[in-house]
C-alpha cells in the first residue's frame, strides 16, 4: 500500500537527520515509528510505577474480609 502524507518541513528535517544518523533509509525510520504506535510492545504498554506495586499496606489496617457481615445482600433483579 502506499501513502502520501505532507510533513511539516521541521519534521521533515528531523526525521532525514535521524535516519542519517541510525543510517537506515528514511521509509524504514518512518515504519519503525508507525509499528511502534500501532503494535505497542509490553514495554511500552502504561504499568503501574514500581512504588504502586511495592506497596504492603498498612500492618494494623483490618482485612476488607472483616467488613463482610455488615454488607447488605445483593438485591433480586427486577426482570419487568
Amino acid at each position: 500500500m502506499q501513502i502520501t502524507i505532507n510533513l511539516p518541513p521541521d519534521l521533515e528535517k528531523d526525521l532525514i537527520r535521524q535516519a542519517s544518523q541510525a543510517n537506515i533509509p528514511l521509509q524504514t525510520l518512518i515504519l519503525q515509528a508507525l509499528r511502534q504506535v500501532a503494535q505497542p510492545t509490553a514495554a511500552t504498554t502504561p504499568q503501574w510505577p514500581e512504588i504502586v506495586l511495592s506497596y504492603e499496606g498498612t500492618s494494623d489496617f483490618p482485612a476488607f474480609e472483616s467488613y463482610r457481615d455488615e454488607l447488605l445482600p445483593p438485591r433480586e433483579p427486577e426482570l419487568f
